[in-house]
């Protein structure tokens, strides 16, 4: 079993809404994303796949994403824009753009030193 991790980041603010009503205070982040990538063999070029590639499809999503109220996008609107929220919602955005070859083990988001969420599907 080979995998390989994607690590990048983009800048977005948030502000979550607690279950008694009180929202907290609108802040940014620099959200830190890694996506995990897994194949049993390599391809041809002896890879799991091209790092290239990965970053082009991960960074495509992530345009949505960047410098943005995360609850003004779609994906947030009836949720609050959490680490957690965030994480799944890239991993369920990035997981059907990749080759049939591979399968997308995580995807991890830290929205601040020391805070991290992972989300991931048991298969």
């Amino acid at each position: 079993m080979f995998t390989i991790l994607y690590e990048t980041s983009f800048q977005a603010s948030h502000q979550l809404k607690y279950s008694g009503g009180e929202p907290e205070p609108l802040h940014e982040h620099d959200w830190k994303v890694c996506a995990a990538i897994t194949s049993e063999r390599l391809n041809r070029d002896e890879l799991v796949m091209d790092f290239d590639g990965l970053k082009a499809l991960l960074n495509s999503i992530l345009q949505e994403f960047r410098d943005r109220r995360l609850e003004t996008l779609g994906c947030f609107q009836q949720r609050n824009a959490s680490a957690e929220s965030v994480a799944q919602v890239l991993y369920e955005q990035l997981a059907p753009r990749l080759p049939n070859t591979v399968r997308l083990d995580y995807v991890e988001v830290m929205e601040a030193p020391g805070c991290r969420a992972r989300y991931f599907v048991n298969a």
